[in-house]
């Protein structure tokens, strides 16, 4: 991190290692508990771990990272010649990690500007890669945090859930809507609506709602420039699929990244899950 501004992000936003080691993102890492062990996401789990951790029900809950760790973070930041960091995360309305992160900014030797995007996975990335780039071009911190801001106002995420009861273990999506689906044996489509997981569509079948799925991307994707990302956690043959549908349907690609989630959205989420990510540029 020896730019004049740093950008920190944290670990859900799945970004490749290739990408964050060319842009000079650090990234800070989520924990995921599984029984008694705490097991750092990017490091110390897979999700074919957790995918089998979730098929065997056993006890899985997620953890923010703890203030002191974003301090250490900054800290180096600061020694390595930054004069000002850009800390990008994962919506509050989902994870503390964001309040993790204004706690340790509040002592840091150099001025931090933490953003709450209200997105996760590559719809976080996305705003990383956005502060980053604009960095790269000689910005200040202001017109970084202001780049990042405007990318995530764009972008949209769309996906679908095998079934919501993950989401409701995890009290990210209200007992209701959980009670709801599975009375009806309907497929759930959700999107990110506010930094929040809302419900979008109901579907009847599986194969039905994964084709709804890639409507609802076409659509939002329209003719003009776009990155889109494919996330799944267990499902790369879904995910393969969806992503070739989307290249042939969407002239506008830009990037495009395909990847299996982590372990932290995959603990809320479940095997099966397969998202959209679209971010006009």
């Amino acid at each position: 991190m020896s730019r004049h501004v740093a950008i920190v992000t944290d670990s859900t936003a799945y970004l490749p290692p290739r990408t964050t080691e060319r842009h000079g993102i650090t990234t800070v890492p989520l924990t995921v508990v599984i029984g008694d062990r705490a097991l750092q996401e990017g490091t110390e789990i897979s999700a074919e771990a957790l995918a089998q951790a979730l098929q065997k029900r056993r006890s899985v809950t997620t953890s923010r990272p703890s203030p002191e760790v974003f301090a250490e973070t900054y800290r180096e930041a600061a020694g390595a010649g930054a004069r000002g960091i850009v800390s990008l995360h994962l919506s509050a309305e989902v994870s503390g990690t964001y309040d993790a992160a204004v706690l340790a900014a509040k002592d840091a030797p150099v001025p931090v500007r933490v953003v709450d995007t209200r997105m996760m996975g590559m719809a976080l990335g996305f705003c990383a890669l956005e502060a980053a780039r604009t960095v790269e071009a000689g910005g200040s911190l202001d017109e970084a945090v202001a780049a990042a801001e405007k990318r995530a106002a764009g972008i949209s995420a769309f996906f679908y859930v095998d079934t919501l009861d993950y989401l409701r273990r995890g009290g990210r999506i209200g007992t209701a809507q959980a009670l709801l689906g599975s009375a009806f044996a309907v497929k759930p489509l959700l999107e990110l609506d506010g930094g929040r997981i809302e419900l979008r569509e109901k579907v009847r079948t599986a194969s039905k709602a994964i084709a709804r799925l890639e409507e609802i991307a076409v659509e939002r994707a329209g003719s003009g420039a776009v990155d889109i990302a494919v996330h799944h956690l267990s499902a790369p043959e879904r995910a393969a699929t969806l992503a070739d549908r989307l290249r042939e349907r969407v002239p506008g690609i830009g990037e495009f990244h395909v990847s299996e989630v982590g372990a932290v959205i995959g603990a809320h989420t479940g095997p099966g899950l397969l998202a959209v990510v679209v971010s006009p540029r």
